[in-house]
């Protein structure tokens, strides 16, 4: 079994460290990670400049471009052996709801999407490191029970962890995805130049978050489990577009 793990919190970052020590005595795993935070960086690929790996004393592999570059990079070209999965994380953060459709953690998942295993996108509901080890545990549980498991391909796994010890996990729940409200106006700030810029504001309130979202099942101390598709054709909407379309015709 190989696994490549990625993240988007940096190479760095104390939740990678926590996911390959989880994984390590599991699979062969390589590191290939972001040289910074790219946090929000979604799917984006890096068109404008070459990537330039670099390779760290741990054995991680640093690299100057998105999740998405680095798994793209590590499953075309940079690993010596076809990997069998990918596995991101462990993000300091919750990915919950329209999260998902920002964040570079779900995208390096996704990017693994081609595999015909499922990818794991694991996070924290928290930015404090206390409760890594719980985040640990569910990482080592559900990607060791993969094989038992039976999926459409190009499907990933979306998994988030209440900022709980262990022994205070109510246990696991398939769920869906919720929605935020909108966000609030990003915050406009004036540098001692009297340049101006803006902060983007933090992400909205849970908006849909009742029984059967992540939202709620994180909310109630379960690890909440979530598959995602790329593929994001709304077929409820072909007979009401058909019939639109024929009249422009």
């Amino acid at each position: 079994m190989r696994i490549l793990i990625s993240n988007d919190d940096g190479v760095f970052a104390p939740g990678l460290a926590a996911l390959h020590a989880a994984l390590a005595d599991y699979a062969e795993c390589r590191v290939i990670a972001p040289d910074q935070d790219k946090s929000g960086a979604s799917s984006s690929l890096t068109l404008d400049r070459p990537l330039h790996p670099h390779t760290l004393p741990n054995g991680f592999i640093s690299l100057n471009g998105t999740p998405t570059d680095c798994v793209h990079l590590g499953l075309n070209t940079l690993l010596e052996h076809p990997q069998d999965m990918v596995v991101s994380g462990i993000n300091l953060g919750a990915n919950l709801g329209d999260d998902v459709l920002y964040s570079g953690t779900v995208a390096a998942a996704l990017e693994g999407r081609f595999l015909g295993k499922p990818s794991f996108a694991f996070s924290l509901a928290s930015r404090q490191v206390d409760n890594l080890a719980t985040a640990a545990h569910f990482v080592r549980l559900l990607v060791q029970a993969h094989e038992g498991l039976a999926l459409p391909v190009r499907t990933v796994l979306n998994v988030n962890i209440p900022n709980l010890p262990l022994e205070r996990i109510r246990g696991i729940q398939l769920t869906r995805l919720g929605h935020r409200a909108r966000a609030a106006a990003p915050t406009r700030v004036v540098d001692p130049r009297g340049k101006a810029g803006y902060w983007i504001a933090a992400a909205g309130d849970a908006e849909d978050g009742g029984p059967g979202t992540d939202f709620h099942a994180v909310m109630q101390g379960f690890v909440s489990v979530t598959p995602l598709q790329l593929d994001r054709t709304f077929n409820d909407a072909f007979q009401s577009l058909g019939g639109w379309l024929e009249g422009l015709a």
